[in-house]
Protein backbone atom coordinates (compact mmCIF):
# COMPACT_ATOMS: atom_id res chain seq x y z
CA UNK A 1 0.00 0.00 0.00
CA UNK A 2 1.19 3.09 -0.53
CA UNK A 3 1.90 5.75 1.87
CA UNK A 4 4.19 8.97 1.83
CA UNK A 5 8.14 8.43 3.60
CA UNK A 6 9.75 11.45 4.49
CA UNK A 7 13.71 11.10 5.01
CA UNK A 8 16.76 13.08 4.26
CA UNK A 9 18.82 11.83 1.07
CA UNK A 10 22.57 13.12 0.40
CA UNK A 11 21.72 16.29 3.17
CA UNK A 12 18.20 17.13 1.60
CA UNK A 13 15.22 16.17 2.75
CA UNK A 14 12.62 14.26 0.43
CA UNK A 15 8.91 12.77 0.70
CA UNK A 16 8.02 9.85 -1.37
CA UNK A 17 4.41 8.10 -2.31
CA UNK A 18 5.38 4.14 -2.38
CA UNK A 19 4.86 0.72 -0.82
CA UNK A 20 6.55 1.11 2.42
CA UNK A 21 7.64 -2.46 1.72
CA UNK A 22 9.49 -1.80 -1.93
CA UNK A 23 12.91 -2.07 -1.17
CA UNK A 24 15.31 0.89 -0.94
CA UNK A 25 17.72 0.32 -4.02
CA UNK A 26 15.06 0.19 -6.02
CA UNK A 27 13.21 3.46 -4.92
CA UNK A 28 16.60 5.38 -5.07
CA UNK A 29 17.17 3.87 -8.66
CA UNK A 30 13.92 3.81 -10.22
CA UNK A 31 11.95 6.79 -8.13
CA UNK A 32 14.83 8.80 -7.01
CA UNK A 33 17.40 8.24 -10.10
CA UNK A 34 20.06 8.14 -8.19
CA UNK A 35 21.68 4.74 -9.92
CA UNK A 36 24.97 4.57 -8.42
CA UNK A 37 23.49 2.65 -5.99
CA UNK A 38 23.74 -1.15 -7.56
CA UNK A 39 21.76 -4.29 -7.69
CA UNK A 40 23.84 -7.46 -7.63
CA UNK A 41 22.63 -10.38 -5.80
CA UNK A 42 19.11 -8.75 -4.69
CA UNK A 43 19.16 -10.38 -1.54
CA UNK A 44 22.04 -8.46 0.95
CA UNK A 45 24.94 -10.87 0.48
CA UNK A 46 27.02 -9.29 -2.36
CA UNK A 47 27.26 -5.82 -0.35
CA UNK A 48 26.64 -3.84 -4.33
CA UNK A 49 23.69 -1.72 -3.07
CA UNK A 50 25.10 -0.74 0.33
CA UNK A 51 24.66 2.88 1.58
CA UNK A 52 24.75 4.17 4.58
CA UNK A 53 21.14 5.09 6.76
CA UNK A 54 21.85 6.98 10.23
CA UNK A 55 25.78 6.48 9.18
CA UNK A 56 25.55 2.46 9.03
CA UNK A 57 26.38 0.49 5.91
CA UNK A 58 22.97 -1.53 5.40
CA UNK A 59 22.08 -3.29 2.17
CA UNK A 60 19.63 -1.30 0.60
CA UNK A 61 18.35 -4.39 -1.69
CA UNK A 62 16.79 -5.90 1.20
CA UNK A 63 15.87 -2.74 3.27
CA UNK A 64 12.26 -1.73 2.98
CA UNK A 65 11.47 2.10 2.42
CA UNK A 66 9.48 2.40 5.78
CA UNK A 67 12.75 1.30 7.72
CA UNK A 68 13.96 4.87 6.58
CA UNK A 69 11.20 7.08 7.48
CA UNK A 70 12.74 9.94 9.55
CA UNK A 71 16.57 9.04 8.79
CA UNK A 72 19.67 9.75 7.24
CA UNK A 73 20.17 8.07 3.79
CA UNK A 74 23.47 8.77 2.22
CA UNK A 75 24.18 6.71 -1.26
CA UNK A 76 27.56 7.17 -3.73
CA UNK A 77 25.92 10.65 -5.34
CA UNK A 78 26.12 12.17 -1.99
CA UNK A 79 29.60 11.88 -0.87
CA UNK A 80 30.88 14.49 -3.34
CA UNK A 81 30.27 17.81 -2.26
CA UNK A 82 30.74 20.84 -4.52
CA UNK A 83 32.30 18.98 -7.41
CA UNK A 84 35.11 17.81 -5.15
CA UNK A 85 35.19 13.74 -4.86
CA UNK A 86 35.49 12.44 -1.21
CA UNK A 87 38.65 11.13 -0.10
CA UNK A 88 37.80 7.46 -0.26
CA UNK A 89 36.39 7.85 -3.73
CA UNK A 90 39.83 9.70 -4.69
CA UNK A 91 41.51 6.46 -3.51
CA UNK A 92 39.86 4.31 -4.90
CA UNK A 93 41.00 6.43 -8.22
CA UNK A 94 44.05 6.73 -7.34
CA UNK A 95 44.71 3.08 -6.42
CA UNK A 96 42.64 1.48 -9.56
CA UNK A 97 40.27 -0.21 -7.29
CA UNK A 98 38.09 -1.13 -9.29
CA UNK A 99 37.70 -2.80 -12.78
CA UNK A 100 34.10 -3.45 -14.12
CA UNK A 101 32.96 -0.98 -11.26
CA UNK A 102 29.80 -2.37 -10.18
CA UNK A 103 31.05 -3.38 -6.43
CA UNK A 104 32.87 -0.18 -6.08
CA UNK A 105 29.69 1.88 -4.82
CA UNK A 106 29.19 -0.41 -2.10
CA UNK A 107 32.90 -0.90 -1.32
CA UNK A 108 33.18 3.07 -1.12
CA UNK A 109 30.16 3.23 1.50
CA UNK A 110 31.54 0.64 3.48
CA UNK A 111 34.77 1.83 3.35
CA UNK A 112 33.40 5.72 4.60
CA UNK A 113 31.33 3.78 7.61
CA UNK A 114 34.36 2.00 8.57
CA UNK A 115 36.44 5.18 8.44
CA UNK A 116 33.57 6.93 10.43
CA UNK A 117 33.88 4.49 12.93
CA UNK A 118 37.93 3.73 13.01
CA UNK A 119 39.57 6.62 11.67
CA UNK A 120 43.04 4.55 11.42
CA UNK A 121 41.69 0.45 11.03
CA UNK A 122 44.83 -2.06 10.59
CA UNK A 123 44.64 -4.45 7.60
CA UNK A 124 42.30 -6.93 9.94
CA UNK A 125 39.54 -4.23 10.83
CA UNK A 126 39.39 -3.23 6.75
CA UNK A 127 39.13 -6.81 5.75
CA UNK A 128 36.55 -7.65 8.54
CA UNK A 129 34.54 -4.65 7.41
CA UNK A 130 34.67 -5.30 3.77
CA UNK A 131 34.43 -9.10 4.36
CA UNK A 132 30.54 -9.07 2.58
CA UNK A 133 31.54 -6.57 -0.20
CA UNK A 134 32.48 -9.09 -2.72
CA UNK A 135 34.56 -8.02 -6.05
CA UNK A 136 34.42 -10.76 -8.61
CA UNK A 137 37.27 -8.97 -11.05
CA UNK A 138 39.65 -9.84 -8.06
CA UNK A 139 40.86 -6.23 -7.54
CA UNK A 140 40.49 -6.68 -3.70
CA UNK A 141 44.53 -6.43 -3.26
CA UNK A 142 43.64 -2.79 -4.82
CA UNK A 143 41.04 -2.01 -2.61
CA UNK A 144 42.71 -2.70 0.45
CA UNK A 145 45.42 -0.55 -0.78
CA UNK A 146 43.22 2.11 -1.42
CA UNK A 147 41.28 2.08 1.88
CA UNK A 148 44.54 2.06 3.55
CA UNK A 149 45.58 5.34 1.65
CA UNK A 150 41.84 7.04 2.11
CA UNK A 151 42.41 6.43 6.16
CA UNK A 152 46.47 7.78 6.06
CA UNK A 153 45.06 11.24 4.49
CA UNK A 154 42.25 11.51 7.05
CA UNK A 155 39.33 9.62 4.45
CA UNK A 156 36.42 9.72 7.55
CA UNK A 157 35.67 13.58 6.02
Amino acid sequence: MAMTISFTLNGRPVSTDADGGRMLAFVLRNDLGLTGTKVGCGEGFCGACTVLVDGEPVRSCSTPLSAVAGKKVLTIEGLELNGVLHPVQEAFLDHGAYQCGFCTPGMIMSTVALLQNTPRPDRRQVAESLDGNLCRCGAHVRILAAVEAAAAKGGAK
